[in-house]
């Protein structure tokens, strides 16, 4: 879901005021790590200890308290939940779901840089993410092996300044943000002193998540550079939109920053269209264009969430009856072969 070239309830309520005036590392470093813990705050029952246990020992659980804060207590089928508790699907092996199934190991000329489509890259700018989505295509990314230090860091460099072609440099992860901000603010330094460079994507998570991680530092990088900035989130569902989150975007879009979204259509989740309709328009009123929903990258531990095409695109064209166009995300799906996203 990510763009095209690589370079973590009742009781939590007490908690979560506590966490809301610390600083984002600090919330970052108290989320929740244990699936059991996990299932005890926001009130499931044993039944699904199991299982969660082994998704997350498939992929571990991380789940910040501000984002913990969002979902309904005791309701499994609450769409925030959905997404971030691990279930026992997760060790099912259906045909077709891989490791890699963008295929971005063969997209990668040198370390934590990926270059697939043309006139952009994609930096994996740091390993870590906020929240562990279940159904994130990079789940068995092999971020031991694209972590640059800040040495290696210019052999990526030195590759986007030889490719003049190259327009726009977008940092991903992980999610680029959980980084820190004097590395961030050192690699888009180094970023816009290369000429033919015009825009700085960032694809992020961590402000919806963690909305205190749009803090003054954070501001004062992205306000600074030459670059033309746009700033990618990724919520799929109205709920996750809260007036921290309301507030993060404003101070981004103050700071001179595009604002876009992109979804991915899950089971259980936003699969209908009330559901995304309401998200569209949640999104405009927070400042956030739709702008992608992807079907589900077939990655081995998601199947559970797939939602067929033809499902899909009947729901898309139910969607047009009830959005205007500016509104209506484009349904795609990422095709290794192909050189863009390919629109359903």
């Amino acid at each position: 879901m990510q763009e095209n070239i690589i370079i973590a309830a009742s009781e939590s309520q007490s908690q979560g005021s506590s966490m809301a005036h610390s600083n984002w590392q600090q919330q970052l470093s108290h989320a929740i790590r244990d699936p059991k813990v996990l299932c005890e705050r926001i009130g499931l029952s044993r039944e699904w200890w199991a299982g969660a246990k082994v998704g997350h020992d498939l992929f571990e659980v991380c789940v910040p308290e501000a984002y913990l804060n969002r979902i309904a207590y005791a309701d499994i089928n609450d769409p925030l939940l959905r997404q971030v508790i691990p279930l026992g699907e997760e060790a099912l092996t259906p045909h077709g779901y891989v490791n890699d199934p963008l295929e971005e190991a063969e997209h990668q000329p040198v370390k934590g840089l990926i270059h697939k489509y043309a006139g952009r890259v994609l930096l994996i700018a740091s390993p870590n993410c906020a929240i562990n989505c279940r159904y994130c295509f990079r789940r068995h990314f092999p971020y031991s092996d694209n972590s640059p230090s800040r040495a290696q860091w210019q052999q990526a460099l030195d590759y986007l300044r030889s490719d003049t072609t190259i327009h726009e440099a977008i940092l991903s992860g992980g999610d680029p943000l959980a980084a820190n901000d004097r590395q961030l603010a050192w690699l888009v330094e180094q970023l816009e002193s290369i000429p033919h460079l015009k825009r700085l994507r960032i694809h992020t998570r961590l402000p919806v998540v963690i909305p205190d991680r749009v803090d003054d530092a954070l501001l004062g990088w992205l306000t600074s550079t030459r670059l033309q900035k746009v700033v990618v989130l990724h919520i799929n569902h109205a709920n996750e939109i809260d007036q921290a989150v309301v507030d993060a975007c404003a101070r981004l879009k103050q700071a001179g920053v595009t604002l876009l979204n992109q979804s991915v259509l899950l089971r259980d989740v936003n699969d209908d269209v009330p559901t995304l309709a309401t998200l569209s328009e949640r999104l405009f009123e927070a400042g956030i264009l739709p702008y992608y929903l992807h079907v589900l990258d077939p990655v081995q531990g998601a199947a559970h969430f797939d939602v067929p095409d033809s499902e899909a695109r009947e729901l898309v064209a139910q969607l047009r009856d009830h959005l205007p166009g500016f509104l209506m995300p484009r349904l795609v799906r990422e095709i290794p072969s192909k050189g863009s996203k390919t629109p359903l």
